[in-house]
């Protein structure tokens, strides 16, 4: 019997506010691109702005930023946390 693959995703600010949430997991059966993960947590908040949000978010793995390059290129793998972090305003 394989055990539950999870990757926990943690919502900041502007992303916080339109999930309704600060963090959830999301079972996964396997490593999943960011696309993927990210359509997943749109999908579970459909009537929000979170689509919106995450568009627009920089986003860690992990400790690792992730650059602005393609999502469907960079791998999250189960066990990782994500963090979606909406600019902020400075000043």
């Amino acid at each position: 019997m394989s055990e539950t693959q999870v990757i926990r995703v943690r919502y900041w600010a502007a992303a916080r506010a339109a999930a309704g949430i600060a963090e959830e997991d999301v079972v996964v059966d396997g490593p999943v691109s960011l696309t993927e993960l990210r359509d997943a947590v749109v999908a579970r908040h459909p009537e929000s702005r979170l689509a919106e949000v995450v568009g627009v978010c920089s986003v860690l793995v992990g400790e690792r930023p992730v650059s602005s390059g393609d999502p469907a290129a960079v791998v999250v793998r189960p066990g990782e946390t994500v963090e979606f972090l909406p600019p902020f305003a400075g000043g």
